[in-house]
């Protein structure tokens, strides 16, 4: 294949995401496959000679779209969505035309300068203050990992990555159980331990309890340890839990310690004013993390990092050799040392595309809308016979029981995704199962958020 090849194959391929995209709705949302399936009709060894395209494209159409669980479908109400918008789209494939590798300002400056500004434009959409900078991870997984690092060199004094952590204080971080399980691989991963992650009781609201925070960090003080970072969160992924952030940011700021906020879903919502008084007191985090690939549109994987000061970071992550210098410029910005990979992709286009494709006023719309429209599902379902709301709507995430019942929720939502008209999730809330319904998907309109009450009331007999 060469490029006159993709050319043509290129167009072929944009036909068929347009009628994909057309016939969403028409698709079960989640694949119908057991497992083993799809690589039983796969060979067991790659081909030694060269196969035509449009035998490798009629097998892409016949094996991969019937086994795929459709991200893009509009009645895509589970985890959170891993939206692309056609604007995204494009600039994925400008990105992956390039084919740049990001890692210094030299081997990409529009790379990296577009990224600092769609840094500067998502900071200031949010309402948060200029003394923030930032970059561009895969994931808000990452993110925290860099967070975590973060808090580990500066309560060690930057000893841990030259020393190694045997000899040196065990370290805690602090977070409330409503937190994302992310929180506990990047301790894991940065050498902490699970053992050190203090989940700290959380109050009526689910946010987590200030003075219980305090207490636990003076108590471990005494007991010989030291507390290094506070996690804050920003609509959690179980239920949506709001941490009181300014309160929470205040008890470790009173005790030095490096704080982050995990707004990687709800975080988005933050353009749009009025939902800002949900992280009040955000502005005073030293690390922040939320993902434009969840509610702004960009496609999956674009997760930004806001540091009130990069220094931190740059000091526990920064590794510059002499190859990766560039020659007559000091103080240029290499993005690759305020993260783990040396290599970085061009995500800032797709943010670049997406934010002007639709202008934040357009992203504020359909924000809004997911909202709006959550409210009315929630109020439809906890009319039902047999339904009750086990957790109110945070922003546009809420969690639902049916019969009181463990199996028979369960077993409802078997039917539900069976089903395939619409794709839901579960979570345990207080030690119960419970179904969570979160609206997000970037194309989904009115009529398919109130698909789900319409077909809870069919699968269960209930009245209209």
């Amino acid at each position: 294949m060469n490029h006159d090849d993709l050319n043509h194959w290129s167009k072929r391929a944009a036909d068929w995401a347009r009628d994909y995209h057309a016939s969403l709705r028409k698709r079960p949302v989640r694949a119908r496959t057991s497992p083993g399936e799809i690589a039983a009709r796969l060979p067991p060894t790659a081909p030694e000679q060269p196969e035509p395209m449009d035998a490798i494209f009629a097998d892409f159409e016949s094996i991969v779209p019937g086994a795929t669980t459709h991200w893009q479908h509009p009645r895509f109400f589970a985890y959170f969505p891993a939206n692309a918008a056609p604007a995204s789209m494009l600039a994925e494939q400008l990105a992956n035309a390039i084919a740049g590798q990001a890692m210094l300002w030299q081997t990409a400056p529009a790379a990296n300068e577009i990224e600092a500004v769609m840094i500067n434009w998502l900071r200031d959409a949010m309402g948060l203050p200029a003394a923030f900078t930032g970059t561009i991870h895969d994931s808000a997984t990452t993110a925290t990992l860099c967070a975590v690092l973060t808090m580990r060199e500066r309560a060690l004094a930057w000893r841990g990555n030259t020393q190694g952590l045997a000899a040196l204080p065990r370290l805690r971080i602090y977070a409330s159980a409503e937190t994302h399980s992310s929180i506990d691989k990047a301790v894991r991963i940065a050498g902490i331990g699970q053992d050190n992650l203090v989940k700290v009781p959380t109050v009526a609201s689910h946010a987590m309890d200030t003075r219980a925070l305090n207490a636990i960090i003076c108590a471990d003080r005494s007991a010989g340890f030291l507390p290094a970072g506070v996690i804050a969160c920003t609509g959690g992924t179980s239920i949506g839990a709001f941490d009181d952030i300014g309160p929470t940011l205040e008890v470790a700021k009173a005790h030095d310690l490096y704080s982050h906020v995990d707004a990687a879903w709800a975080g988005s919502a933050m353009i749009c004013p009025e939902f800002r008084p949900l992280w009040e007191g955000a502005a005073g985090a030293d690390s922040i993390v939320f993902n434009p690939h969840k509610w702004l549109g960009a496609q999956f994987d674009c997760a930004v990092q806001f540091l009130r000061d990069p220094a931190p970071q740059i000091n526990t992550l920064g590794l510059r050799p002499e190859y990766l210098n560039t020659l007559g410029q000091d103080e240029i910005t290499n993005y690759n040392e305020w993260t783990v990979p040396l290599g970085r992709r061009f995500r800032a286009l797709k943010l670049w595309f997406t934010l002007r494709a639709y202008g934040l006023e357009g992203l504020r719309r359909r924000i809004r809308n997911h909202v709006r429209w959550a409210g009315e599902a929630h109020d439809e379902i906890a009319r039902l016979p047999g339904f009750a709301i086990t957790t109110p709507p945070a922003l546009s995430l809420f969690t639902f029981r049916y019969d009181d019942s463990d199996r028979a929720t369960e077993d409802l939502l078997k039917r539900i995704n069976d089903d395939g008209r619409i794709y839901l999730t579960q979570t345990r809330h207080q030690g119960k199962f419970v179904i969570r319904m979160q609206v997000g998907q970037f194309d989904c309109t009115r009529e398919d958020v109130m698909m789900v009450p319409a077909v809870l009331r069919e699968l269960t007999g209930g009245a209209k």
